[in-house]
């Protein structure tokens, strides 16, 4: 009698042979039900007694099931850690979403998607996944504590969020490739023959921009930032400060320095206006600056960051180029605050420029990457016509992915003109958002963003199915 389930070890495979040849040749000669797959080929995988017993389970009383993974522990330094795996949904298409190191498959559906694809060389376990997620139910089981299915024995490096700058352009292309035949098959697919609209008219308004700066006790950082704003090569704009901890907060003086009857007041500079709200929600905040706004554009400026002197002169440059374009994004520096309170650049980063981003493709591997880059500007009366910022109304989102709401909204009916050269620079300190984030914190923000993807992949269906 064969058995309900066969695992196999990509250890113990070829390593100079074609991994998905390998894969399938192994399968095509087994009478089992279910596949379980370990991929152990940078770690030690070690199951639990009953990990296939609770898998083949799972997939015999889920009849409509083709994939089953599991929350794990990680044993790292001796120290063990249970790692929470997100549960999977249409918008979890992220190529670098951890669904651990132990799938059971049901075979009769590798079967019906064709197996693992030979044409794939490092990106086999992101494009089965998707493929069988189109035509199966993906399952999950999770643990509240010491329920984990299996032990990985490997070090789990820190999280970094600019990861991906660094990672092979191959592998990149060859995911994006994934992604987009994803998307057609899906009906999600956006192609660049797609009609744009013509952004709306925004003569009305008096300034060529406005930058908004969402801040929250950040005194010492709002000076920088809003002294690159009136630095700018163009002047006729205006920086809007939006201080989210009420009336106490310390910023809302430094603001004020800049204003009529402050040390830093210069009539000659762009107008410095301050809006103070008792609500930390960078959304509103967004959306009030949005409000109040005199300029066609709407400019991002984080309260930590600061803008060259030729960002605006060069998005309005972008702007004019193309009535289409309903969004320009520029490129940036990172650079490191350091303890004495003086910057320098990161040479471990390179520009951010995300030159994955294509006329011809990049709306579509929006989905797949985390980012879009910065700064970012918009007209202001498409803001207003698209239905503003996201304010936390979306599950999971805690101030966080407003910005990636917008661009996903935004590129499904305009164009994005991209600037890759240098038009920002980002200052990492301690207190930044993205600065030694825990786990807890990526897994939050990547249920925000994904239900973001979720929702944008509905959208796109509907708009193909001319809805």
């Amino acid at each position: 009698m064969s058995p309900i389930t066969t695992s196999i070890r990509l250890s113990e495979l070829d390593k100079n042979a074609n991994l998905s040849n390998s894969i399938n040749t192994k399968i095509q000669n087994l009478d089992s039900e279910f596949i379980l797959l370990i991929d152990d080929r940078d770690c030690s995988v070690q199951l639990k007694k009953d990990c296939v017993k609770l898998m083949q389970l799972a997939l015999g009383k889920n009849t409509n099931a083709g994939m089953v993974y599991a929350d794990y522990e990680l044993i790292d330094n001796n120290k063990v850690t249970e790692i929470h795996l997100l549960k999977h949904h249409i918008g979890r298409v992220r190529d670098n979403q951890d669904y651990g190191k132990a799938f059971m498959f049901r075979k009769s559906v590798l079967k019906q998607v064709g197996g693992f694809d030979s044409e794939i060389e490092c990106n086999q376990l992101y494009d089965i996944r998707l493929k069988i997620s189109e035509i199966a139910e993906i399952i999950h089981i999770s643990n509240k504590t010491h329920g984990s299915l299996y032990i990985v024995e490997a070090i789990r490096e820190s999280a970094n969020i600019f990861d991906y700058l660094l990672s092979d352009t191959d592998v990149q292309k060859e995911a994006e490739f994934i992604i987009t035949n994803h998307l057609k098959r899906m009906n999600a697919y956006l192609s660049p023959k797609q009609i744009y609209k013509k952004r709306p008219d925004t003569e009305k308004y008096p300034l060529k921009a406005s930058i908004i700066i969402p801040v929250n006790n950040r005194p010492d950082f709002i000076i920088e930032a809003i002294e690159s704003g009136q630095n700018q090569t163009i002047q006729n704009i205006e920086i809007i400060a939006v201080v989210n901890g009420g009336e106490d907060d310390p910023t809302n003086n430094a603001v004020k320095c800049f204003m009529k009857g402050g040390d830093r007041f210069n009539s000659s500079k762009p107008e410095v206006r301050l809006i103070t709200s008792d609500i930390n929600n960078i959304g509103f905040c967004l959306n009030l600056g949005v409000q109040l706004a005199q300029g066609e554009y709407y400019i991002q400026l984080d309260s930590d960051d600061q803008l060259l002197s030729n960002a605006v002169e060069m998005i309005l440059e972008k702007f004019d180029s193309d009535p289409t374009l309903g969004m320009v994004i520029g490129s940036y520096e990172v650079w490191q605050k350091l303890d004495n309170g003086k910057i320098q650049k990161d040479q471990n980063i390179p520009v951010v420029s995300h030159k994955e981003w294509t006329d011809e493709n990049g709306r579509n591997n929006l989905l797949r990457i985390n980012g879009a880059g910065a700064p970012r500007a918009i007209p202001i009366q498409l803001i207003k016509e698209i239905g503003y910022f996201e304010m936390n109304e979306n599950p999971y989102t805690r101030n966080y992915g407003e910005d990636y709401d917008m661009v996903l909204r935004i590129s499904e009916h305009y164009k994005i003109g991209r600037i890759y050269e240098p038009l920002y620079n980002v200052i990492r300190h301690s207190g930044g958002t993205d600065h030694s984030i825990d786990q807890i914190t990526i897994d939050r923000n990547n249920e925000a963003k994904d239900w973001m993807r979720k929702t944008a992949i509905i959208r796109r269906q509907e708009l193909n199915n001319g809805r």
